[in-house]
């Protein structure tokens, strides 16, 4: 993937699109789980690519590009949240469903979305994402060690959820 950052930063367009292609799944995970809605998630996504594509040159180290990428993403997802609470009163937003295959998948993200708002994105990160806590840590501006905190909340908060509905 370094290799491709550095295509890319050179201006490369097959090799930029390449490595957002790469990233795609990852990309609407993450939104998706923050915004929780797909044309929400979509536009997200395609401000992060315009941003990407735009501010490549200013990475100065190609192998943090997936946390510079996630954290950009990140801020996209925030600035729609704000968008929404500016256009919408809270009475007149309804929550969507995500149409799945698999069972997991909904009952995953049924779980996900009653955790804490906190714990919600260090654990979509680590277990979605696949990222490391430093990395979780970068993205999130935090320590390591809340990081593993909110991580084992989570969890924590997770089984209770997951027994009170057995």
């Amino acid at each position: 993937m370094n290799n491709l950052v550095k295509r890319a930063q050179r201006r490369d367009a097959d090799a930029f699109t390449e490595l957002m292609q790469s990233q795609m799944q990852n990309m609407y995970k993450t939104a998706w789980a923050m915004l929780r809605n797909d044309e929400d998630a979509a536009d997200a996504i395609s401000d992060t690519i315009l941003v990407c594509w735009e501010k490549l040159g200013q990475l100065k180290q190609a192998e943090f590009f997936k946390t510079w990428m996630t954290r950009i993403l990140i801020n996209q997802c925030n600035d729609i949240l704000r968008q929404r609470k500016k256009v919408y009163p809270v009475e007149e937003v309804r929550e969507t469903a995500r149409p799945s295959d698999e069972y997991e998948n909904i009952e995953w993200m049924e779980m996900l979305n009653g955790l804490d708002e906190k714990y919600r994105m260090v654990m979509i990160l680590y277990y979605v994402n696949g990222l490391k806590t430093t990395e979780i840590s970068d993205i999130l501006h935090m320590p390591v060690s809340t990081v593993r905190t909110r991580l084992s909340r989570g969890r924590n908060q997770m089984t209770s959820l997951y027994h009170e509905r057995r």
